[in-house]
This record gives structure tokens, C-alpha cells and sequence, in this order.
């Protein structure tokens, strides 16, 4: 058999169907290479089985090899510890973004050049180009399903290897490629959440592993008005199990985590979706990886996203000795969250970005945050 030139990961979804459908067309010698990133714990919620099938059906329907690789233990050591430990310390992590650099970019990008091939491919809603001798990554052409928010550790060497075919669609003209192809995955849903907990209950699936401490849930000024299962389940913004009834003095109003002291196992909140207690103007990054392998001055005015799919929020940018940024916001921001990704644009060009250290959002500076501006 001789080695192909492309090789696609199929995850069994309609992006990545597309993905190897476009290549194939294009007279490129394509394969296809499933990649088993969680093994089944037997819960019965793990698609890996499912998916694993339609991508077989897929490398059928368009008469190309398929290749299976099992990346669990290497899943389980570069993204789910740092999960763990992540929620642990009271932080909210992104595996996504782990798990393109430590898996999708690095071991089935190993095993597609142990099959022979020069490149790959995903279902990724981005696109990548060359201008002035270096690679970038552009966000996808249907804005509402970029992904490169998600693709911001990628580096040079990798964006070199890299195709994705699908990053000049919108998801209503991939769909229609795909029925018109008669790909097995056209109707298919879209995953959402993460992948390795599924429809399961979040709290439930991590509760496996972080053991519930109960603790008191209090409002920004120290009153306690409920009582939580555990600080490290919540995230800043969050609204839902909060299961704080009526408040004595306080209105009938929504309630939103504001801030967690894990050393206390203290959850607090206020009513309002716009709290100020959840407003910050300033955030300080870990370490900055960019894309070119440089920043492109040492202070500069460009766009951020703290979340995915938040629009662009115009922002100053001012890099340490350290490789760390000090990000400050032309208008506040609403529940930047530390462990989450800060994310740098150029217009449609991603520029890297970091995990988020700290902010100056009024309760992290009470609890005593790291840092400050």
C-alpha cells in the first residue's frame, strides 16, 4: 500500500466527513485515522464506539484506508491531570485547547508521518496561509463555528503540516455538501461540551475524582446565605445549581458565583448577571505562546476574546520580561476567568494567547490575588 499524501482525522462528525471529502476531490491520496482519546469507563455515555463506526463508514463511502490509533494514556497525561489539578486549585481549564496542542497536533500528527504522510487534515472551522515567509492562522470563514480560538498554541512547524479544508464553509453549505454526498454523517448532531464526560452530569463525572467539600455560600459582603457541595464545580458567571431559595431582605433575583476562596471552601454571589463584583478592566496572562514565535512589539493595540465565541474586545497589550502580558480592556468585561484562554486577533489573523493568571475584578484583589496592574 502506498503511503498517502493527506491523512485526515475522522471523528465521526459531519466537519471532519466534509474535511476528507473535500481532499478527496481535489485528487489528494487521503486515509483517514480515527483517534480514541478516552477509554470507555463503562458508564455507558462514552461515544467513542458510535463514532469510531461512522468514520469507518465514511473512509468507505469515499473508498479511502482508515487508521485507528488509541491516544487514551497519552489524553490522560497531557490534558486530564492538568484538568484535575486545574478544578482543584478553584481555576476553570480549557482541555480543548490542551488537547489540540498535546494530541491532535503532536501524536496523531507523529502517526500520520509514521504512515508516510507529508500532511494532515481536521474538520477544524479555521484556515491557514503563508505571507512574508510565516504561517498564520486565520479564524474559520463562518464566524459563529471558528474555531481558532481553540488552535491559539499551535506554532509554525505544525501550521506547515497542517490542511483545513472546511475552513472556508459556513455549517448550512458544509451540510448541504455532505447530504448531497450521501456521507453517512450529513444529519448527524454536532458534539457538544466535552468530549471525554459526554451527556453526563458534570458535577456527577467530576465528583469521581475531586471528592465533594461542603461549604458555606456566601454574598459579597460575608453574609451566608446557602450552603455549596464544592467551590472547585462552579465557574465565575455560573448561574445554574446554585440552589439558593429566598433570600431574606434580598429580591427575588438571580443569583451568579462571583468568586471562590478555595483555601476557605467559600463560594460567593450576587444578583445581577452584571454584577460589578464580576467586572474586571485588566488581566495579567501566564506565559504568551505566539504563533510567529514573536509579539509584534512589545506594547501594542489589538482584539481579545477571554471566552469562546465572545466577540472581538478591543484591548492594549503590554508584554513582560517574562513572557507574560498585562491585557488591560477598553470597556470592562464581564467574568474573566482565571485558567480560561485570553486569546490575541489581528483582524481575522489569531495571534496566540496565554492561560489567564489573574484580574482585577473586585473579589479576586479581596482574596488576594497574585497580582495586580
Amino acid at each position: 500500500m502506498s503511503s498517502p499524501g493527506v491523512v485526515v482525522g475522522v471523528s465521526g462528525g459531519v466537519d471532519s466527513s466534509v474535511a476528507a471529502l473535500t481532499l478527496v476531490q481535489q485528487g489528494l491520496d487521503v486515509a483517514g485515522l480515527f483517534m480514541q482519546n478516552w477509554a470507555d469507563d463503562g458508564s455507558g455515555h462514552c461515544r467513542a464506539e458510535d463514532d469510531r463506526r461512522d468514520a469507518v463508514a465514511v473512509c468507505g463511502r469515499l473508498g479511502i484506508p482508515f487508521h485507528f490509533r488509541d491516544f487514551s494514556n497519552e489524553y490522560w497525561q497531557g490534558v486530564f491531570e492538568h484538568f484535575l489539578a486545574e478544578y482543584a486549585a478553584g481555576r476553570t481549564p480549557n482541555p480543548d485547547v490542551l488537547c489540540n496542542r498535546e494530541v491532535k497536533f503532536k501524536h496523531f500528527l507523529d502517526a500520520a508521518r509514521e504512515l508516510g504522510a507529508e500532511r494532515i487534515a481536521t474538520g477544524h472551522y479555521a484556515q491557514v496561509v503563508k505571507s512574508g515567509g510565516l504561517w498564520q492562522l486565520l479564524r474559520g470563514a463562518d464566524r459563529s463555528k471558528d474555531q481558532s480560538y481553540f488552535l491559539h498554541q499551535l506554532g509554525q512547524s505544525q501550521l506547515a503540516a497542517t490542511l483545513f479544508p472546511i475552513g472556508h464553509l459556513d455549517k448550512s453549505e458544509l451540510r448541504r455538501i455532505a447530504r448531497e454526498a450521501a456521507l453517512p454523517t450529513h444529519a448527524k448532531k454536532d458534539s457538544t461540551g466535552i468530549c471525554f464526560i459526554g451527556e453526563r452530569d458534570f458535577r456527577e463525572f467530576l465528583g469521581q475524582y475531586l471528592p465533594a467539600r461542603e461549604g458555606e455560600i456566601h454574598d459579597p459582603d460575608g453574609r451566608v446565605i446557602a450552603r455549596h457541595p464544592g467551590v472547585f464545580y462552579f465557574t465565575l458567571g455560573q448561574r445554574e445549581g446554585l440552589n439558593i431559595g429566598g433570600v431574606r431582605g434580598r429580591p427575588a433575583a438571580p443569583w451568579f458565583v462571583v468568586g471562590k476562596d478555595v483555601e476557605r471552601n467559600i463560594l460567593y454571589v450576587d444578583q445581577g448577571h452584571d454584577s460589578p463584583w464580576l467586572q474586571s478592566n485588566w488581566l495579567r496572562s501566564e506565559t504568551m505562546h505566539w504563533i510567529s514565535g514573536a509579539p509584534p512589539a512589545r506594547q501594542f493595540e489589538c482584539t481579545a476574546q477571554t471566552r469562546y465565541r465572545q466577540p472581538d474586545e478591543p484591548c492594549s497589550v503590554q508584554v513582560r520580561d517574562d513572557g507574560t502580558l498585562d491585557v488591560r480592556f477598553s470597556r470592562p468585561q464581564r467574568a474573566v476567568t482565571p485558567g480560561q484562554s485570553l486569546v490575541l486577533y489581528d483582524g481575522a489573523q489569531c495571534l496566540g494567547g496565554a492561560v489567564i493568571a489573574a484580574t482585577d475584578a473586585p473579589l479576586e484583589r479581596r482574596l488576594g490575588a497574585p497580582v495586580s496592574p
